[in-house]
């Protein structure tokens, strides 16, 4: 089930084939979830295209609030290139994708004096799974990267967003995509928010009847994170793709997050529009690189509309995370429930 099933619409602008991430030419998605005896945690790996091991693509950030961890981005910030595929995972696995990753590139590569700084962001699913069992393990990461495809992606409570929360509704994975002379696809796990805030399509969705979490004492409501990723064939410079990973916190505020002070809400963006980036050779080898490459980009002018395909497919895949996702309760005894649909629709409906 996603929002659109429901009727729920955001934006004006066309959707790509799958509404999702996987409908930027070459981008694929896989999932390992977890579930069962206090388990409720999986890895979700972004794969921008085969060949990222070998051949970088420009990318950029942006963070509204950092309670949180996305790995490798200081040499994002430094060079504006991306080198490997993405994982997504609860925030003790961090280290054990990321190592999973590095892994990978020298599966793919070979032995060899090379450097890899993976991108893994995490968000804490503590509150619905056994997070200091550290249960994911890198089969898990290797069977994400073996699934990877670039058809429809599974949303919910599937892969790193198996035990996430969305603004005290179940929450989790959810991914859009927006198709207006370029592609602007994007994957959220989203695990943010307060319910008193939210709003969709402009609506309160506050949801009295479906209870709220049962947190501990002292807990803050809205503390969790957020990553957004978000790809795109249009032909960026790495300034360009941090102005869009700007904009996909607008789409964060727009349904009523604020980046709580203990949330995590990190932004990633990258394009396929460049290629033919070359990766240093063994030891920082420079043989056969030639002194000037060749790149694209888009014209200022062209922008405005890049930023409204993201903002848009980023407030989409959130919605979808929540429609997507069921209640869980996890190993403390903690009950998160699902949004409810019917409820959902019949609000924006009186709205409309």
């Amino acid at each position: 089930m996603r929002a659109r099933d429901l009727g729920v619409v955001i934006g004006k602008h066309p959707t790509g084939p799958h509404n999702a991430i996987t409908d930027v030419p070459g981008v694929r998605v896989g999932h390992t979830t977890l579930q069962g005896g206090g388990v409720n945690t999986g890895v979700t790996v972004v794969v921008p295209h085969d060949d990222i091991w070998t051949e970088p693509l420009f990318a950029g950030s942006h963070v509204l609030n950092g309670s949180g961890e996305l790995t490798g981005l200081e040499w994002i910030r430094e060079s504006g290139e991306l080198t490997t595929a993405i994982g997504l995972t609860n925030t003790h696995s961090v280290g054990v994708v990321r190592d999973s990753l590095v892994a990978e590139q020298v599966r793919v590569r070979g032995d060899g004096i090379y450097w890899s700084l993976p991108v893994v962001g995490e968000t804490y699913d503590g509150f619905l799974n056994d997070i200091n069992g550290f249960h994911v393990r890198p089969e898990h990461v290797r069977a994400a990267l073996e699934s990877a495809t670039d058809g429809p992606v599974a949303e919910g409570n599937v892969g790193g967003g198996t035990g996430m929360i969305c603004h005290q509704f179940k929450g989790g994975i959810g991914t859009a995509s927006r198709a207006h002379d370029y592609t602007v696809g994007v994957l959220v796990q989203a695990n943010h928010g307060r319910r008193e805030r939210l709003r969709i399509n402009g609506t309160s969705v506050t949801q009295p009847s479906v209870p709220l979490p049962a947190y501990p004492p002292g807990y803050a409501p809205g503390s969790g994170s957020i990553i957004v990723i978000v790809a795109t064939d249009a032909p960026l410079l790495p300034h360009q793709c941090r102005r869009l990973a700007q904009r996909a916190a607008l789409a964060v505020g727009r349904l009523g997050g604020t980046g709580e002070q203990y949330s995590g809400d990190l932004m990633l963006a990258f394009t396929t529009g460049n290629r033919g980036i070359p990766s240093y050779g063994e030891n920082g080898d420079v043989t056969g690189i030639p002194a000037e490459i060749p790149v694209r980009m888009v014209g200022p002018h062209l922008m405005d509309l890049l930023f409204d395909l993201t903002i848009e497919a980023t407030e989409e895949a959130i919605v979808n995370a929540m429609v997507a996702a069921e209640t869980v309760t996890g190993h403390r005894g903690y009950t998160v429930h699902a949004i409810d649909h019917d409820l959902l629709t019949s609000a924006l409906q009186e709205n409309s």
